[in-house]
């Protein structure tokens, strides 16, 4: 079926994308390519102009950052899911500057890798929790006060506030929707207005912003 979200995977492990394979699968989704390196991910990214890729930082051949850049470049509207070990806030960076739209752990629950694609498909950010409280924790001070702005939080909804407490802690759209009895629709609008308000460009920037100002 067409509305099935078509996903290329780039890793270097066989068994790893074989079993990633098998769960994107039973969760309704379509792998229509595999690569095992970096110049597979892009060339496959080219001509099956998936609806999201979901590449290993670490491969064999190039860099992961490179590939995700010049995916982006050559198509700007693509959707891209970092998955894997690293958990240097360096990595994360390069990877969401270069055009990621996601960055997840490989040890994440299967439910939450599913989520992610999900949401980068829908052109939405989605960094996984322990990341998100990593970068926060570690901010270098002059960062701290670049990304803290001079936005005041009292421009928020107390729902909004409601929503970057949690996005602060990592939760996704779908845990923030749980925890606040809302849909993931509704979950999204807010995080978009969030982002608005503060004229921040990112979850990440957004998890900082509400830790730094004493929102959380």
């Amino acid at each position: 079926m067409r509305d099935e979200l078509r996903v290329v995977l780039a890793d270097d492990h066989h068994f790893f994308r074989e079993g990633l394979r098998d769960v994107l699968t039973s969760e309704g989704m379509a792998v229509v390519g595999e690569a095992a390196d970096a110049h597979g991910a892009v060339a496959l990214a080219r001509e099956l102009a998936p609806d999201v890729v979901v590449i290993d930082l670490n491969m064999p051949d190039a860099s992961s950052v490179a590939a995700i850049r010049e995916i982006v470049a050559e198509r700007p509207g693509a959707h891209i899911v970092v998955l894997t070990v690293s958990v240097d806030e360096n990595d994360v960076r390069e990877a969401l500057t270069a055009g990621a739209r996601g960055y997840l752990l490989k040890d994440a629950r299967t439910s939450e890798i599913a989520g992610a694609i999900r949401q980068a498909a829908a052109d939405q950010g989605v960094v996984s929790g322990e990341i998100m409280r990593a970068l926060v924790a570690r901010m270098p001070s002059d960062e701290q006060a670049s990304e803290r702005k001079t936005h005041d939080a009292q421009a928020l909804t107390a729902r909004e506030l409601d929503v970057l407490r949690l996005l602060a802690e990592g939760a996704d759209n779908a845990a923030i929707g749980e925890s606040l009895s809302i849909s993931k629709h509704t979950v999204k609008q807010y995080v978009t207005n969030i982002l608005e308000k503060l004229e921040l460009q990112n979850r990440v920037q957004a998890a900082v912003y509400a830790v730094r100002t004493g929102v959380v």
